[in-house]
């Protein structure tokens, strides 16, 4: 329907003369029709060009993000034998910024493929699995057959002669 139909309720009928005027506009504006086809085409091949080489340069730039991250990753080996700390995510014992989630240390029992650590604690003899990207080495003072290490207070002398 037309808006004149919707407003006034009845067809406007366009006399002969308008209609052909119309008629030889359209045609007017619509003769280079070939032309602007093969220009349309054009546009749609310079386009796809442009996608194309789009693609490339996100391509080129997640391989070089790719290269970036990797190169800042820590490679992690551990051996059989090896004291570690272990991320503890789960504890919550104590909220504040001083509060360390490291856990340990424990001992690696065995490594396997793709990361699996088996760990033991030093006073229990279960052991468990874990990720090996939750460990870090620890670097405190190693244990020795399983002697415990013996502690000396030290006294200041400021404090004994009150």
């Amino acid at each position: 329907m037309s808006l004149f139909r919707l407003v006034y309720g009845n067809a406007r009928h366009l006399s002969v003369e308008v209609k052909h005027k119309a008629y030889w506009a359209v045609k007017e504006c619509n003769s280079g029709l070939g032309g602007a086809e093969i220009e349309k085409k054009l546009q749609l091949e310079e386009l796809e060009c442009l996608r194309l080489e789009a693609y490339e340069n996100s391509r080129l730039y997640k391989e070089k993000v790719k290269a970036v991250h990797d190169k800042n990753i820590k490679r992690r080996e551990f051996r059989a034998g090896d004291l570690v700390l272990l991320y503890n995510s789960r504890l919550r014992l104590m909220l504040g910024k001083l509060r360390s989630r490291w856990d340990g240390p424990y001992v690696v029992e065995k490594v396997k493929p793709y990361g699996v650590v088996h760990l033991s604690h030093p006073s229990r003899p279960t052991f468990f699995k874990v990720n090996g990207y939750y460990m870090k080495l620890y670097h405190g003072v190693k244990m020795k057959n399983n002697k415990e290490l013996e502690i000396f207070l030290l006294k200041d002398p400021a404090r004994e002669e009150d």
